[in-house]
């Protein structure tokens, strides 16, 4: 590749979320400043920052532009290598691109890459292109421009139609009509008024409100802006966990910037509109994901949710009327207004418009952040961008919505990702948690994880959530140790339907999607554990027995090293063996073996 071939700058982009950044990323930008000093070449190549790509399984990430040229899993001792690679004439550093999970081939172009080629990133339009921490970067992109547009062309009522004109439902759990908030608000009587950004992320696996936030913090900022010039409010928080530090460093320092430039503060724009923005930085309770609740524990309270009506647009924060939309709602807003609420209305299908965002865990082997267009099946997510299912294993079931959502099965794979497919098939979008399972699974055990998470995050307020699933997490145990009955199951299910039912907010109302969805799909699994007493899955530690197949132990040692307990023995290039007697089931041995030598067995309890 002839760099003086390419006019300005080549630029080297060193990814700097949370994920890279764990794995010594800032480290290795300031090696490669070094080695690109080190070759002459500072005068023509840049080494700069950016947000998080998605693409966090394969961290940290480099990208060459022009060229595109992608690297994973770079550290810092390449830093030499991809310097030299520089010099005109030189040879990529092959060993750093991409490898397909399947077809091993090497892929070196980002835009290449399965995992971003069938994304359309609408939300995450700028993250891993820009340096979250320069304003000029996002004003490059066009950012501020749909600001600009609001303040000097419309009026509140305007910008209402316009949403509305475009279906923007809210991106943070039950996907509400954005508009139908905003107008509500607008139309309430009294001059105070108040907007919040809800980023308060507590789903086991997700991770998309702090990425964005990261990534791209004025986005989120300008859609703030706009909505209390929409609503009449003059005043706006953006609600960030305290666990979120980056996230909320950057956003304090986006704010910073945004108000030299006169995107905040008094005459916005020379226009005549004031407004103030303020992160709030919540103590990490999941519940205060719930409108209600996020309220109280800004005002200083306990984070409880309180009975509606009224809604929070009548009467919100200190009683006054309030709109609280979350990070990717706030995100899609500008380019709304920039590109029309046509265009943003003709992605997506006719009830769920625009792109969904997904933190796509689990098995699978491509794990990230993923923005697709409303209505993609599932099996475009998980076989397509996510590359499939690791280690030749079958697809069992996908948790969507976070620990609030729905187990979904193998015959649900065409299933289109829209809010009203997911609540047809017992499941929600929720903020976006995607969580795959393999044949490994056991959905028995899946379903008591996420309530006993729910469990634990509940408030209490509510008899029906405090009472109804530490009750349900009990029935669970007792299932997965093999002491069940089917009377428990006809427990379980109905206690599940009268905490759904009846429990204050959406925190309890949705806590037993897992269990129902589970029953509906797998009760086959369920049966199993309280007629046979065994696990199919062989997960559930006392239902289930490992041992070692001598004939496929090759006697290299690495189950030795991850046994807790000293369980496993025997010299090196030779068979192992298992004392039952120190086994603790931990499935250490299982999950490291690449030779299926470990065998994980169903047993039988005899009642």
């Amino acid at each position: 590749m002839r760099h003086d071939a390419v006019e300005g700058k080549t630029k080297v982009l060193v990814c700097e979320g949370t994920g890279c950044v764990s794995s010594k990323s800032p480290e290795i930008r300031q090696a490669i400043q070094s080695a690109v000093r080190g070759k002459g070449l500072d005068g023509r190549v840049e080494v700069g920052l950016t947000g998080c790509h998605g693409f966090c399984e394969k961290g940290p990430i480099v990208v060459v532009e022009p060229e595109g040229l992608f690297y994973c899993r770079v550290k810092p001792e390449d830093a030499k290598d991809i310097a030299a690679s520089l010099v005109d004439g030189a040879e990529p550093v092959k060993r750093l691109f991409y490898r397909h999970p399947v077809s091993k081939e090497t892929v070196p172009y980002y835009r290449d890459i399965m995992f971003y080629k069938k994304q359309n990133r609408v939300i995450l339009r700028n993250c891993g292109i820009i340096n979250p921490e320069v304003i000029e970067d996002y004003e490059a992109q066009g950012g501020y421009e749909a600001l600009r547009r609001v303040v000097g062309k419309m009026s509140p009522e305007d910008i209402v139609a316009e949403i509305r004109k475009a279906g923007l439902r809210g991106r943070g759990g039950a996907g509400f009509p954005a508009a139908v908030k905003w107008d509500v608000c607008r139309r309430q009587p009294g001059g105070e008024k108040f907007v919040i950004c809800n980023a308060d992320e507590g789903d086991p696996g997700a991770f998309m409100d702090r990425s964005i936030l990261e990534a791209d913090p004025h986005s989120v900022i300008e859609g703030l802006i706009i909505l209390g010039y929409a609503v009449g409010a003059r005043r706006g928080f953006i609600y960030c966990r305290a666990e979120y530090p980056l996230a909320v460093r950057r956003v304090r320092m986006a704010l910073d910037q945004a108000r030299r430039k006169n995107y905040l503060g008094e005459g916005i724009l020379g226009a005549g509109f004031d407004f103030k923005v303020e992160v709030f930085e919540g103590a990490g309770a999941f519940v205060c994901g719930e409108e209600t609740a996020l309220i109280a524990s800004i005002e200083g309270s306990r984070g409880m949710p309180r009975s509606r009506p009224p809604f929070p647009a009548e009467k919100g924060l200190w009683g006054k009327p309030t709109v609280i939309n979350n990070v990717k709602t706030l995100a899609s807003v500008p380019p709304i207004i920039t590109r029309g609420a046509e265009w943003f209305s003709s992605i997506g299908t006719a009830s769920s418009k625009g792109t969904a965002v997904f933190a796509l865990t689990g098995k699978i082997a491509n794990s990230g952040l993923v923005e697709v267009p409303m209505g993609a099946p599932l099996s475009t997510i998980i076989y397509e961008i996510g590359g499939g299912i690791p280690n030749k294993k079958n697809f069992k079931a996908v948790q969507t919505g976070g620990p609030s959502g729905g187990c979904l099965p193998a015959i649900q794979l065409e299933l289109p990702i829209d809010f009203d497919s997911l609540q047809a098939a017992g499941s929600m979008m929720g903020s976006g948690g995607l969580v795959v399972m393999d044949e490994d699974t056991c959905i028995v055990d899946v379903a008591r994880f996420f309530l006993s998470f729910t469990q634990s995050e509940s408030c209490g307020k509510c008899v029906p959530c405090r009472v109804g699933t530490r009750h349900m997490v009990a029935l669970l145990e007792k299932i997965t140790t093999g002491k069940g009955t089917e009377e428990d199951l006809v427990k379980l299910e109905n206690l599940a339907l009268m905490v759904k039912q009846s429990s204050l907010c959406g925190l309890g109302q949705t806590a037993p999607n897992p269990v129902l969805t589970a029953l509906r799909y797998f009760r086959g699994e369920f049966i199993a554990h309280v007629v046979d007493k065994r696990c199919p899955a062989a997960v559930c530690r006392d239902l289930v027995t490992f041992r070692i197949i001598p004939d496929r132990c090759t006697g290299c040692r690495q189950c030795v090293k991850v046994c807790p307990t000293g369980a496993i023995t025997g010299p090196r290039s030779q068979p192992h063996s298992l004392d039952q007697s120190k086994c603790i089931k931990c499935r250490s041995c299982y999950e490291i073996c690449r030779f299926d030598a470990v065998a994980g067995e169903a047993i039988i309890i005899v009642s």
